[in-house]
């Protein structure tokens, strides 16, 4: 699991067509992708489970806590986007309520650009 950092900072000052905005980019893909955003309540949960492809979840509101084969949890808010490898075991979970974009393919390679805010691995 690593834990990448959403941020204007990295991003990209846009001015054609006479457009001002800052752009950050999160993912490039050649691959089929699937993309969807997930609303977890109050005391919301995406159960332990294998990654069927490569999935990066973007942290739009809320905050939560995420894992992988760990027993621990890293806390998680808006900004960051946490991507688990295919076949990584992992959950999420929220106290408080969370939304999130996720973007599942077999080709996702985050570190393109995006920064490592933290890179969380099995340690046997």
């Amino acid at each position: 699991m690593k834990i990448y950092q959403l941020s204007k900072e990295n991003g990209k000052n846009i001015t054609q067509f006479k457009s001002s905005f800052i752009m950050s980019r999160i993912i490039e893909t050649e691959a089929s992708a699937s993309i969807g955003c997930m609303y977890l309540e109050e005391n919301g949960v995406i159960g332990y489970h294998q990654a069927v492809v490569p999935q990066l979840l973007l942290i739009i509101e809320g905050e939560g806590f995420v894992r992988n084969e760990q027993a621990q949890y890293y806390q998680v808010q808006p900004g960051d986007a946490v991507f688990w490898a295919k076949d990584e075991w992992h959950e999420t979970k929220t106290d408080t309520g969370l939304t999130g974009i996720v973007i599942e393919s077999e080709q996702l390679n985050p570190s393109a650009f995006m920064p490592i805010k933290n890179d969380i691995r099995l340690r046997l």
